[in-house]
């Protein structure tokens, strides 16, 4: 199974040292862009599970009364050697889920360290102690780590997963698990390295990997977990939810999203541009992705052919390769799923305007998705329902302000929806009326800090600036403290 092109991450990180696992269970990692096995890993085993629980769980005492300052000092330690290895981040990414490489180093190595500098920033002015009020002198809130983590992690944007996760909950005393998804687990191991070198004590980071049915399920259902944080399918949070019910333990979730861009008449010029190029980035593979394109009926022909033309203009190359182009999606199993929603689509009596079933040109081995947008869409039809995880747009039209809004708020989930008007009070009008958890309106992104999640399907959990570091806390009213 080794070779000098497959590396070798068969060992799990636990209470500090890198160890083998209880039992062989060896699980091929594939680049997507080749097909070919780029990595070799083992899932674990009830024994790994439980030995990486009773591992945080031993730490966290200590840990856990630790001033909070030399848990910042840690944090800082572990940025450092995060830009430091930031190469190596971007390769292991970009060979493992098929990011392009200029991709992998900006936003998908970027949104790591971002999130690893805005904890710090909001740890440093946090009070874990404070006064319940004026009116009550001689009350205390303290806010006191959950204690052991289970941090269950996607393949789409690893390291803006796990340190959204990890970083926070080390932050305020947590000690963890992390199982990172089999698919893409390199980065995750490059992590456990980092967090190593940075120095942090034995038992409060571990890692195992795994698939949900075992390791994932092992954990959300372990007696000594205190907390599950994962983000992921729906339908793996209904079970996660459900097999740790038995426990009572926290469950936190970031879950999946079908985004609607609401596209007025009045939009700028680059709207639509803007919004499918936002809708292909990391080959359509973003929970918060704007999927569905609300346009406005007096630009709505303009609009399709802008849309058409974008599209045709959407390069699609191999992960390593440098340049603006979208890379293949993640597996065969993506792939396949993408290959039946655009059939779908298309016999449900969507326009297929650009792209369409089929390996994209020029590659006879990948899983590359040709950029594909439907026009003239219904909003009872399975592509504007089910969320593809696909460069696949669908487009449908609209006539009022409230027909827009009915649109976009018919859906399972609420994470992100998107605003385009030059109308300011309107766009304020329509973002208040749109049941999501996050709306970016005109391009501008969310700042620094912002609180990622959503509503409905997407999930019930808040991750970034102090709602994510909220998210691992207890909170504990004390009477009688002056």
């Amino acid at each position: 199974m080794t070779t000098d092109h497959v590396l070798d991450r068969r060992n799990f990180y636990i209470n500090g040292a890198w160890v083998a696992p209880s039992e062989p269970n060896d699980v091929e990692v594939i680049d997507p862009s080749t097909e070919q096995p780029c990595a070799v890993i083992s899932f674990g085993a009830a024994a790994d599970t439980n030995a990486a629980v009773a591992a945080a769980a031993e730490a966290f005492p200590v840990w856990s009364a630790t001033d909070p300052g030399e848990r910042i000092a840690l944090l800082e330690k572990l940025l450092e050697v995060y830009m430091a290895r930031a190469g190596e981040m971007a390769e292991a990414i970009s060979k493992e889920m098929g990011a392009p490489i200029a991709l992998s180093q900006t936003a998908q190595v970027g949104a790591g360290a971002a999130h690893i500098k805005n904890t710090i920033r909001e740890l440093q002015k946090f009070e874990f102690d404070r006064p319940l009020g004026d009116h009550a002198p001689g009350d205390r809130i303290l806010y006191e780590p959950v204690g052991v983590c289970a941090l269950i992690t996607p393949w789409n944007w690893p390291m803006n997963q796990v340190t959204l996760k990890v970083a926070p909950a080390l932050g305020v005393g947590c000690t963890m698990v992390l199982k990172p998804s089999e698919v893409a687990p390199l980065s995750s191991a490059l992590f456990a390295e980092m967090i190593d070198e940075a120095g942090f004590p034995a038992g409060v980071f571990n890692l195992v990997n795994g698939d949900g049915a075992g390791v994932g399920t092992q954990l959300s259902g372990h007696p000594d977990v205190d907390m599950v944080s994962f983000t992921g399918s729906t339908r793996a949070g209904v079970a996660i939810t459900k097999n740790a019910a038995d426990s009572v333990k926290r469950v936190a979730l970031e879950l999946g999203g079908k985004g609607a861009n609401i596209v007025f008449a009045d939009a700028d010029e680059k709207a639509v541009t803007r919004g499918v190029r936002q809708c292909f980035m990391n080959s359509g593979q973003s929970c918060n992705a704007p999927t569905r394109m609300l346009v406005e009926r007096p630009i709505y022909d303009d609009a399709l052919a802008t849309a058409k033309q974008v599209a045709e203009q959407t390069a699609v190359d191999i992960a390593a390769n440098e340049g603006r182009h979208i890379g293949p999606v993640v597996s065969q199993a993506q792939f396949d799923k993408i290959q039946r929603l655009i059939e779908q689509g298309e016999s449900e009596g969507a326009t297929l305007l650009a792209g369409g079933g089929g390996r994209a040109e020029g590659f006879d081995a990948g899983y590359f998705v040709r950029p594909t947008v439907f026009a003239d869409v219904k909003p009872d039809m399975t592509i504007a329902k089910e969320e593809i995880f696909g460069p696949v747009l669908s487009i449908i039209p609209f006539d009022t302000e409230e027909e827009a809004i009915a649109i976009a708020n018919d859906t399972a989930y609420g994470l992100t929806n998107y605003v385009q008007t030059t109308d300011v009070d309107r766009a304020r009008r329509v973002a208040r009326r749109l049941r999501s958890g996050m709306v970016e309106m005109n391009g501008q992104p969310r700042g620094a800090g912002s609180p990622f999640g959503g509503y409905g399907q997407s999930g019930n959990g808040r991750e970034g600036g102090v709602w994510g570091i909220e998210e691992f806390l207890e909170v504990k009213a004390v009477s009688g403290w002056a």
